[in-house]
Parts: C-alpha cells; sequence; structure tokens
C-alpha cells in the first residue's frame, strides 16, 4: 500500500517539479540579454541597475576591459566615485590605450580631493612603454619574435646569406628587449598592490587599532599602495614619507589576481 501511495505521488509531482524547472531556466537571461539590459538601464538612467547587471556578468566570468569600463561610468553617474576610480584602473589593466577610458579616468581623478602625485621608480622609467601594452599582447610578441628568431637561426643552419646575419643582430636585440619587457610587466602585475579609497573619509591612524593616532584623512577615490593586512586593518602608503593604518573594509585592490582575463 506505501509503495502505491509513493508511486501515485512521484506521478504527480515530478512533473510539476520538472516544469517549474524547465520555467526557472527560461526565465535566466543570457550574457546577452544581461549586457543588453545593463546598457539600456544605464541609457535609461537607471544607474544602479546598469551596475547590477555588469556585476552579474562579472561575477560569472564575464570579465573584461570593456566591461569594467561601462561599470565605472554607471558607478560615476550613481555618484560613487570611488568605486568609479577602481573599475576604471582595472580596466586600464586591460584595455591601456583606449582613449575614452584614458579620458574619463582623468576626469574621475579631477574629482578626488587627495593632492597623490603618481609614484615613479627606475624600473618603471626604464620601460615607460609598459604602461600602454597588456601582458597577453607582450606574451604574443614574444612567442611572435622566437617563431622567426629559431626560424632564422635553422635558415642559416643551410644557407647564410649576409643579410641573415643584420636580421639576426635586430631580431636578437628586439627578442632581448620584448623579453625583458614580459619579465618586468608579470613582475608589476604580480605586486601591484594599488587599492582605491571607497569610503566618503577614513582616518589614517598611526598603529592597527580605532583608538590610535590619527595621522592624516583620505578621501574617497585616493589611490594608496597596500604593504599588508592585520586582523582588518591594512598598512597603506601614500608616499615615501606618508604611510598609516586604515580599516581594511574602506579599500579594494585595482589588480584582481584571479579575476582579470588578461
Amino acid at each position: 500500500m506505501r509503495t502505491a501511495v509513493t508511486l501515485i505521488l512521484a506521478i504527480l509531482i515530478l512533473p510539476i517539479l520538472f516544469f517549474s524547472g524547465s520555467c526557472f531556466a527560461a526565465e535566466t537571461p543570457s550574457p546577452e540579454e544581461l549586457f543588453f539590459e545593463a546598457n539600456r538601464a544605464y541609457k535609461e538612467a537607471r544607474y544602479q541597475n546598469a551596475v547590477d547587471g555588469y556585476l552579474q556578468l562579472i561575477e560569472n566570468g564575464f570579465a573584461n576591459g570593456h566591461l569594467y569600463y561601462n561599470l565605472a561610468n554607471a558607478y560615476f553617474r550613481a555618484g560613487r566615485l570611488g568605486q568609479a576610480i577602481l573599475n576604471y584602473k582595472r580596466a586600464q589593466v586591460l584595455i591601456p590605450r583606449d582613449a575614452d577610458l584614458n579620458y574619463n579616468l582623468r576626469f574621475a581623478l579631477d574629482q578626488t580631493q587627495d593632492a597623490v602625485s603618481p609614484s615613479q621608480n627606475y624600473l618603471n622609467q626604464a620601460f615607460f612603454w609598459l604602461d600602454a601594452t597588456t601582458l597577453r599582447e607582450l606574451l604574443w610578441a614574444f612567442a611572435l619574435l622566437n617563431v622567426i628568431f629559431w626560424g632564422l637561426l635553422v635558415l642559416r643552419l643551410f644557407s647564410r646569406p649576409e643579410w641573415t646575419y643584420y636580421v639576426f643582430i635586430v631580431l636578437l636585440i628586439f627578442w632581448l628587449v620584448v623579453g625583458a619587457s614580459l619579465g618586468v610587466k608579470w613582475y608589476q602585475l604580480k605586486t601591484d598592490q594599488r587599492a582605491v579609497i571607497l569610503a566618503p573619509v577614513v582616518d589614517v591612524l598611526a598603529g592597527p587599532e580605532a583608538n590610535d593616532t590619527v595621522l592624516f584623512k583620505l578621501h574617497e577615490g585616493t589611490t594608496v599602495h597596500r604593504e599588508r593586512t592585520e586582523d582588518g586593518w591594512s598598512l597603506i602608503r601614500v608616499s615615501t614619507n606618508k604611510r598609516g593604518w586604515i580599516e581594511s573594509s574602506t579599500i579594494e585592490q585595482v589588480f584582481i589576481k584571479e579575476g582579470f582575463q588578461q
């Protein structure tokens, strides 16, 4: 008797569950639909809806430079300057030569209250062109140079025309420069500790405790370098002689180690 009742219930319930699941799957928007809806929300000045749509795409693994750029524009229009600058900088890692992106980032930075000069070191000055390239581009360039370089070496095993010697010297120079650039770019990304202040204003303290001495204040949108974290606090550096502790929840790091599609 119990088996018969169970069988009847299964016959009645399974179609309902199947139908409900089908409806749920049908109602789940595709990435293209999400992107279209987010763009439409932005055009209709529903900026928070646009933010939510772009964030959903990023969380689903569709992150790229143009998506971070759109997200930054939506945040800026919504009046969230810190998030806008954060995502403009994330987009800049992926599409560094985009003219509209660079213009909007400069405009957003002009709205910040803290005057912070970008830090420069000898490595950045020596490899000044790296700010305009991505890691993927350097990988492809180095791979192509390797194919040509080793192809020319094989050619010289069978024939040694004079022109191949000069081409070999030029290729060797390019191979060394691009290889070194690739290594430096990888190191820059691996050690990128830039973070952006997201809170309207934060107290920078002398130590990682709420009752420590306030050294100075920073405002939303300011870019700092996070040196280390400790129990919910981050030691940040603004310049060589200007550093202190702030709550980790008030900043977010620019470079996402696991989230970027280089």
